[in-house]
Parts: C-alpha cells; sequence; structure tokens
C-alpha cells in the first residue's frame, strides 16, 4: 500500500477547462489518484493552504507537495513518471515549440474564446474574428497527424484539449461561431480523435450543466 508522503492529490473543479488537464495526463500515465472537487466559491482551507498565492484549481499534490498551475503540472508529472508515455517530445528544440504553443494557445484562444462568450453584442464579432485567427494557426500544426502528439496523445494535445469540449459549449453560450470547420478540417477531426479517446471520454462533465454554468457567468459578466 502506498504511504501517505506518497499519495497523489488532485484538487479540482469539474467544469474548469484547465482542470481536467490535470486528469488526463494522470490517466494517460497510469497514475492512481486521490480527486478532490473544490467549490471555487467557497474555497477550502486546503486549497488556501495549497496554493496560498493564487488561491485557485488545479492544484496537485504529491508528497505532501502542491503544485500549481496547469501546464507547470503536467510538466511535473511527465518528468515524475517518466514511462510510460511521455508527454513532451524528447529533442529540446521540439520540447521548446510544445511549450511555446500550449502558451500561445493559453492567452490567445482560450482567454480570448472566453472573452468573446462574455463581450457584448457590440464587441463580440471583432474578438470572436482574432480568436479565429488563432485558431487557424493551431490548423496548421495539426495537418498530417492524427493528434500533436504524432499518432499517440501527447503535452500539445493535453493543453489544446478544452477546445475540444468547452469551446462548443461557449459558442452555444455566447451565440457565436469561432471554429469553422471548413476552414480548420484537421482541427475539427482532432477534436474528434482526442473526445473519443479512452482518457478522455468518460472524464468530461454534463454538458447541461456546463451551458448552464457558463450562461450564469456570462449575465454575471454583463449585469
Amino acid at each position: 500500500m502506498r504511504g501517505e508522503e506518497d499519495q497523489v492529490k488532485v484538487l479540482s473543479f469539474y467544469l474548469s477547462p484547465v482542470c481536467c488537464r490535470v486528469v488526463w495526463a494522470l490517466r494517460l500515465k497510469g497514475v492512481d489518484y486521490e480527486y478532490a472537487e473544490e467549490d471555487i466559491f467557497n474555497k477550502s482551507n486546503l486549497l488556501l493552504q495549497m496554493n496560498p498565492l493564487h488561491k485557485k484549481v488545479p492544484v496537485l499534490i504529491h508528497r505532501l507537495r502542491p503544485v500549481s498551475d496547469s501546464l507547470i503540472i503536467l510538466e511535473y508529472i511527465d518528468e515524475t513518471w517518466i514511462t510510460p508515455n511521455p508527454l513532451l517530445p524528447q529533442h529540446p528544440h521540439h520540447r521548446s515549440l510544445a511549450r511555446f504553443w500550449a502558451k500561445f494557445a493559453e492567452e490567445k484562444i482560450l482567454y480570448g474564446a472566453f472573452r468573446a462568450m462574455c463581450s457584448d453584442a457590440d464587441n463580440k464579432e471583432n474578438a470572436a474574428e482574432l480568436v479565429r485567427e488563432d485558431m487557424e494557426k493551431i490548423e496548421e500544426l495539426i495537418k498530417g497527424k492524427k493528434f500533436f502528439g504524432g499518432e499517440n496523445i501527447g503535452y500539445l494535445d493535453i493543453a489544446f484539449g478544452w477546445m475540444s469540449y468547452w469551446l462548443p459549449v461557449w459558442e452555444q453560450v455566447g451565440n457565436m461561431q469561432i471554429l469553422d470547420p471548413f476552414k480548420c478540417p484537421n482541427l475539427a477531426l482532432w477534436m474528434s480523435n482526442f473526445l473519443n479517446h479512452p482518457i478522455v471520454k468518460d472524464t468530461l462533465p454534463p454538458r447541461d450543466k456546463m451551458v448552464l454554468y457558463f450562461h450564469d457567468r456570462f449575465v454575471a459578466r454583463n449585469n
């Protein structure tokens, strides 16, 4: 039996587009973990203790030590459980490119799509158009491949994975279209492949709850 010092615990919120990354990475590596759902509006003492600076999820607790920020957690997982299924490429240059694109998508697409969803009618289309332009750059990365990691899921697939499930919800709530499957056919196919992967398909939150939650966020930001 694993001692307390070796236990893995994830502080998370199941509707978050970034918390899911930690779960996917651990499942891909075959790491046993304890999942703790956080009420982000009434944060637990454990979360405040483990992430006192930002007070946000996700937090990975391993050997009683916390690691925060989802992309940093992915690297920690990859370096701690080296096999099986490495996440990042082995070549240093390829690893640096993966980090670059993960950061690009975080800043330009994830935050941009959320802003577009929450924008008023006068600003929504301009905000959505900026995200579309950046999505087309991601489209170029996936051409000719099943996954960004090649034939297998890797770091970028997990970093981009929120697009496959959260983005359509945000499009519905925001009454907008960001991903045009005719302009980004390879990205649309990747989304389908990703959603149907065994580590992903049974981890997704109910869509109706997502729509309700993000609709409430939309209303709150516009009142």
